[in-house]
């Protein structure tokens, strides 16, 4: 009996360490104080009332214009061009069923944004306009189809040069993995939430499971987890915040009170629905791809 407990104790005690190691983040990235302390509008500064759809060129103004940082969405489209859009169906945001991947840059003319007169706009369109503010971006990355390695070869190719403040984030494991192997002086974030209530990774249940937990973060060791604000107690983000200080960077925030919680608790805020305040410090000079 004793030798039996024994055991368990000692599984328990591996299970535990296990768990620390796969959730381990890369720390002491002196990049993130450059992204710290700023607020984030989601797809831009978006008000459809006022003509600006998500992911437009608008938003993407009314953001910089207003001293803001901003969240946006990359997809590689059929020809290698890098679209700004949320959705790989475009049913939803053009009106128009068609996926993202099977387009080229010309054929955007022809999905005009919810309704608007402004097409969905090309990464390389909307970086100068942060670099000209010389606010932040968090670029998600959307992979499909195993395309994680090419869209991160390509976002990246696109950033040589730019001069802007920026991070990388994603669900897919594969970006962070990719840039880790060939770009680890960028800040990299896994993206998550709790899976299995609706929403789902589309990887099945275990994928679901390991999403939730971070076990993924053993494979792209990430600076920061950018994870729904309303699952921030889930167990593995709290040991990540207690055993290694975890960036933390919460989505998708859509009231004062909320956002003012989060930041006094340490979380940098991706915000929609409301405008804040703009962040009053200057950010250091920009981190360089």
């Amino acid at each position: 009996m004793v030798y039996w407990l024994i055991g368990i104790a000692a599984a328990l005690v591996l299970a535990l360490a296990l768990w620390c190691l796969a959730v381990r983040p890369r720390q002491g990235q002196t990049g993130w104080v450059a992204l710290d302390g700023e607020r984030y509008a989601h797809r831009g500064l978006y008000d459809l009332s006022a003509g600006r759809p998500e992911n437009s060129m608008s938003a993407f103004r009314a953001a910089a214009e207003a001293g803001f940082g901003a969240e946006l969405d990359v997809h590689r489209m059929a020809d290698g061009s890098l679209a700004v859009v949320h959705d790989g169906d475009l049913t939803r945001v053009c009106g128009k069923s068609a996926q993202i991947e099977d387009l080229r840059r010309e054929d955007l003319a022809d999905y005009p944004l919810l309704g608007s007169g402004e097409a969905i706009p090309l990464l390389e369109q909307v970086l100068p306009l942060f670099e000209a503010a010389k606010t932040p971006l968090i670029i998600e990355l959307k992979a499909a189809r195993g395309n994680a390695a090419a869209l991160t070869d390509a976002v990246m190719a696109r950033l040589e040069g730019w001069k802007g403040t920026y991070c990388l984030e994603s669900f897919h494991p594969g970006v962070l993995i990719r840039l880790r192997k060939r770009w680890p002086a960028v800040l990299r974030g896994q993206l998550s939430q709790r899976f299995g209530r609706g929403d789902r990774t589309g990887h099945g249940r275990l994928a679901d499971w390991a999403m939730t937990h971070l076990l993924v973060c053993a494979l792209g060791r990430p600076d920061f987890v950018a994870y729904n604000y309303k699952d921030k107690d889930e167990p593995s983000l709290r040991l990540m915040r207690r055993l290694y200080g975890v960036h933390e960077v919460y989505w998708t925030v859509r009231d004062r009170q909320t956002m003012l919680e989060l930041e006094s608790q340490g979380g940098t805020v991706i915000f929609e629905g409301f405008v804040p305040e703009a962040p009053t410090r200057t950010p250091p000079e920009g981190q360089r791809g």
